[in-house]
């Protein structure tokens, strides 16, 4: 399906882009992963080459436009183009009530979850424009489509994710460019794992409880979402959210 493709997944070490990173991977993709772990990067790549896929990391913080300027540069010289841009780098923040939720950690979140998103697809954009075609993934979340209580920045963060995906996907859907987002609710990551760590258990019960299925989603049945909003099966499909979630959001 993806056949001497070249996907950019950033975030692309752990989580959703990890698993994302091995959905390419079996469908023939030429693989740019960035993120910040160089010691997770290389280990990712060392196992994607075992699966007989070319890929290649870069130490990347998207929130700087100089280091995402480098990613696609590093990219086009590695692998001579870009077909699919992955946005998956995020973070969620504190859990606090909207009055006591710190200015610094609001700040901190819509840097790396609006403005890296925004910083890697304005890059990668003028390449597509060029070969007119090209598709972008944005991981949003149910949080981008309702609220999320206690989570005033991650939820802000993500409905400007979905924004900037509707808006950018009227923009050059005449070009040939194709932009969609991926709206999943809790997802067993490591970043849930960070939160049963340190949050009380009744809370992330609550959570999964929440979900009508019971249960927590998988990082590898939001990878299939993504590899199918990147791919030619959805081709007059831009602009969209698509939803993973277990029918929370129709409960």
């Amino acid at each position: 399906m993806f056949q001497n493709q070249v996907v950019i997944i950033t975030g692309g070490c752990s989580g959703i882009g990890k698993a994302a990173a091995f959905r390419f991977a079996k469908e023939g993709a030429k693989l740019f992963i960035a993120d910040l772990s160089e010691k997770a990067g290389d280990e990712l790549v060392e196992e994607l080459e075992k699966m007989g896929a070319e890929a290649a990391f870069a130490r990347i913080d998207v929130t700087d436009a100089e280091d995402v300027e480098r990613m696609v540069k590093d990219c086009l010289q590695k692998f001579g183009g870009i077909d699919v841009l992955v946005n998956s780098a995020g973070i969620i923040g504190p859990r606090a009530r909207t009055e006591r939720y710190p200015l610094d950690e609001f700040r901190k979140v819509m840097e790396v979850n609006v403005v890296g998103l925004f910083n890697c697809m304005q890059e990668v954009l003028p390449h597509f424009l060029t070969k007119k075609s090209g598709s972008i993934v944005n991981l949003a979340s149910v949080a981008g489509l309702g609220g999320f209580a206690s989570h005033v920045g991650y939820a802000a963060s993500k409905h400007a994710v979905v924004g900037i995906t509707r808006t950018a996907a009227l923009e050059y859907a005449k070009h040939g460019i194709r932009i969609n987002a991926i709206c999943p609710a809790f997802t067993m990551t490591p970043m849930l794992e960070s939160a049963m760590l340190h949050d009380d258990t009744n809370y992330l019960d609550a959570l999964q409880n929440a979900i009508p299925m019971k249960r927590f989603g998988q990082p590898e049945e939001i990878a299939e979402a993504i590899v199918y909003a990147a791919s030619a099966s959805s081709s007059f499909m831009t602009g969209h959210t698509l939803v993973l979630d277990g029918g929370l959001m129709t409960s």
